[in-house]
C-alpha cells in the first residue's frame, strides 16, 4: 500500500491564526518552522512520501492542510471552512490533488465542512457537527462517499463545545478504539470502544502503520498508556501549534491506497 502524505508549510502570518477556546500567547515562528521540519522528517522516516501543497502565506491557518480536504479513496472532497477567512486555502490543496491524480468534487454553499471534523477508519466517517461544520456539510460528505462503501455517522459536537473539531477531541487507535479526553467528548456513544486518556493532547494520534501511531510530546502519560497497549510511539514536538488549537492529524493529509 502506498502512503503520500500532503502538508503545507507555516507562513509568516502564523501567529494570527484564528481562536476559539485558547487565549492567544505568543507563538515563535523559528521555533514552528523548525517543529514542522521535524513533523515532515517525522512521516518521512516511517515511509510516507511528502508532497508540498503551495504556500498561502496570506492565510495564517494554512499549515493546518488537513482542514481543506477529505480524502477517501482515489477521491478527494475539496471542503468548504465554515470560517470565511480560510477558504482561500482550498485552492491550493485541490491543484496538489488533481496533480496526484485524485478525482475531486466539492462541498457546495451554503453548507460547511472543515476536514478536523471527519475521522475514518475501517470504513466508517464519523463527522463532527454543530461548530465549523453542519449538518448540510455532513450530508454533502455522505452523498459523495456513501456510493464507494462508506458509513457515514454524524457526531454532535454543538457550537459551544469544549473543542474546535471533533478530532480535537477524538482519534482511533490500529483497532478501531477511540481515544479521546472525555471533558472534551460530548457523545462517546458512536464507538464500541472508547479510550480516555489522561491529557488532552493525547486525544490526537496519526496512524502510520501497523502498531505504530504519531502524537504530540506534550502527553507522555498518553504515550506510556498506549505503549502499555503494545503500539509503538513516535512523539513529535508541536508546542507551537498546540497554542493555535492545532495538533499532529491537522498538520497533513494522509492518503492510502
Amino acid at each position: 500500500m502506498s502512503t503520500r502524505a500532503l502538508l503545507r508549510r507555516p507562513g509568516p502570518r502564523l501567529a494570527e491564526g484564528l481562536l476559539t477556546h485558547l487565549e492567544r500567547t505568543p507563538v515563535d515562528l523559528d521555533l514552528a518552522a523548525r517543529q514542522w521540519d521535524a513533523y515532515a522528517a517525522a512521516l518521512e522516516r516511517e515511509g510516507w512520501e511528502l508532497y508540498e501543497v503551495e504556500p498561502a502565506d496570506d492565510c495564517p491557518d494554512a499549515v493546518f492542510v488537513e482542514d481543506t480536504v477529505v480524502v477517501y479513496g482515489g477521491l478527494a472532497v475539496i471542503t468548504r471552512p465554515g470560517a470565511e477567512q480560510r477558504r482561500p486555502e482550498t485552492a491550493g490543496t485541490e491543484e496538489a490533488l488533481r496533480g496526484l491524480g485524485l478525482g475531486v468534487v466539492h462541498i457546495t454553499e451554503p453548507a460547511t465542512l472543515e476536514g478536523g471534523d471527519v475521522l475514518k477508519h475501517g470504513g466508517t466517517v464519523w463527522v463532527g457537527v454543530g461548530g465549523r461544520s453542519d449538518v448540510p456539510g455532513a450530508a454533502q460528505l455522505a452523498g459523495h462517499l456513501d456510493p464507494l462503501g462508506a458509513r457515514t455517522v454524524p457526531v454532535p459536537i454543538g457550537p459551544d463545545g469544549p473543542v474546535l473539531h471533533l478530532k480535537s477531541a477524538v482519534t482511533v487507535l490500529p483497532d478501531g478504539a477511540a481515544l479521546g479526553f472525555e471533558p472534551h467528548v460530548v457523545d462517546a456513544s458512536p464507538w464500541e470502544s472508547f479510550l480516555a486518556v489522561p491529557e488532552e493532547s493525547g486525544a490526537h494520534v496519526v496512524l502510520l502503520g501497523g502498531q505504530r501511531v504519531l502524537m504530540a510530546e506534550s502527553a507522555p502519560q498518553t504515550r506510556a498508556l498506549l505503549e502499555e497497549r503494545g503500539l509503538e510511539v513516535v512523539a513529535v514536538d508541536i508546542s507551537e501549534f498546540e497554542k493555535l488549537e492545532g495538533c499532529v492529524t491537522c498538520l497533513s493529509v494522509r492518503l492510502r491506497g
